[in-house]
């Protein structure tokens, strides 16, 4: 096992990775911007380093900066977390370089699944059904002859994101030009990086995802996650196992496997399907890294999915068989942003002045803020996950609105995602399992 890591990445990711290895004996180095030099992970970890200002391009996208805080400190070993840069193929291949382990998938694995219009060829390669769609676009006029073959709407989205960014749906040939532009441009902006592709828009599906370890030989799931409540192409809710016919989820895990061994993949990783009425399955794409939406499936196995990273990435092998991982029970997520849902989401920066998480049975938090905390205003607005787990899906429901009705982050004009998570769990569609990705806006406004 490695003796230190260096964390580069902030927030509850840091503080979550923090812990895993605290518990695997490995001390820990934490980069931050001037920004958080007040935040939990910070103030926890056996060292903290700046590697610049606030601005993630000058900090926690700042690759020389990130490398020499860990030969300077040491570390030989760095964990990416989520975002910045955990899907980088050059950062993975860099830190090698410098005799440092990269803890997540290979370059090559990245390379291949972490651009999506790449992972559809791979995926029809594997086997495994794909929507209906381009590789990556050479021009607006091939964006029209293939919208035309396929028929309307369809959904444009950038190679190399994430997160909504750069999607567009379209619904008629007229808006496809600016679409395209306008993708195109948003996809340059947030990833540097402005190909894209299109595909077929699945209306109404479910947004289904598998999540799977790997150590290059072998590769086992663990089971499913619904992650069909968003807003903007963004989760807010997710929750394992999904509410699906058992012959649906067999072949939604064994697809998963079936592509992920077929390019020996290393490490964690999360398929994304989309699954619409009748039970058809999609594959849209793989993220190479742990996911933000990770705890439900920890919930329902029992895996620390960070320990198994840092096993993995330090020779162990992979150590589960299939046989042995069951899923137990009924677990969701809800995550806390500091946004206003009654004013479509927008973000609502302060201090928090009071701050008061759930406990009891079956609850867990994850979250990097305290009382006094102020929330800077260039980073995700996620400030926390509040995550439960019941023996069947009703508990878990019940136990998130008594966890829900204790959870206080109050401070001057500070707002939060908690009265919308209350609103949700007690809408009747939900409660039924009625939730696919208009959820948002066609339920809750009904």
């Amino acid at each position: 096992m490695f003796k230190k890591v260096l964390i580069a990445n902030r927030g509850e990711i840091a503080l979550r990775i923090l812990r895993a290895a605290r518990e695997l004996g490995v001390r820990t180095v934490v980069v931050h911007s001037k920004a958080d030099a007040d935040s939990l992970p910070v103030l926890l970890a056996d060292e903290a380093i700046c590697i610049g200002p606030a601005s993630p391009q000058q900090s926690y996208l700042n690759i020389p900066n990130i490398l020499s805080a860990a030969i300077i400190s040491g570390a030989d070993a760095i964990h990416p977390g989520y975002g910045f840069l955990a899907e980088n193929a050059q950062f993975a291949e860099m830190t090698a370089e410098h005799g440092i382990t990269f803890i997540g998938p290979t370059p090559e694995n990245m390379r291949m699944l972490g651009d999506k219009a790449t992972a559809r060829r791979i995926a029809r390669e594997a086997g495994v059904p794909i929507v209906p769609g381009t590789d990556a676009l050479e021009s607006v006029e091939e964006a029209l002859a293939a919208a035309s073959e396929i028929g309307y709407p369809v959904i444009l989205k950038a190679s190399a994101g994430g997160g909504g960014r750069g999607m567009r749906v379209v619904h008629n040939p007229e808006d496809l030009e600016n679409a395209v532009l306008q993708a195109q441009e948003e996809a340059r902006a947030a990833f540097g990086n402005p190909e894209i592709y299109l595909e077929k828009y699945v209306e109404e599906p479910k947004h289904v995802e598998v999540q799977v370890l790997g150590d290059g030989e072998r590769v086992v799931h663990l089971w499913e996650r619904d992650c069909s409540i968003q807003r903007r192409h963004q989760k807010l809710l997710e929750e394992a196992p999904s509410i699906l016919p058992d012959e649906v989820r067999e072949g939604l895990v064994s697809a998963a496997v079936k592509l992920a061994e077929h390019i020996g993949y290393t490490s964690a990783g999360t398929l994304e399907f989309l699954v619409d009425r009748e039970g058809h399955y999609y594959f849209i794409e793989m993220n190479t890294r742990i996911q933000v939406e990770h705890p439900v499936t920890e919930m329902i196995t029992g895996v620390d999915l960070v320990a198994e990273q840092f096993r993995i990435a330090a020779g162990e092998g992979l150590r589960l068989r299939q046989e042995e991982i069951e899923a137990r029970g009924h677990a969701i997520e809800v995550r806390i942003n500091a946004e206003d849902p009654d004013r479509n989401f927008r973000p609502s920066i302060g201090k928090i002045e009071t701050l008061l998480w759930p406990g009891g049975n079956g609850v867990r938090i994850d979250s990097h803020v305290y009382t006094g905390y102020a929330i800077p205003s260039q980073y995700d607005s996620l400030i926390g996950k509040v995550i439960v787990w019941g023996a069947d899906r009703e508990e878990a429901i019940r136990r998130m609105k008594r966890a829900l009705a204790e959870t206080v982050v109050d401070g001057p004009g500070l707002k939060t995602t908690v009265p919308f998570h209350k609103k949700v769990l007690d809408n009747a569609f939900f409660r039924r399992g009625a939730i696919y990705t208009n959820f948002i806006a066609r339920r809750m406004s009904e």
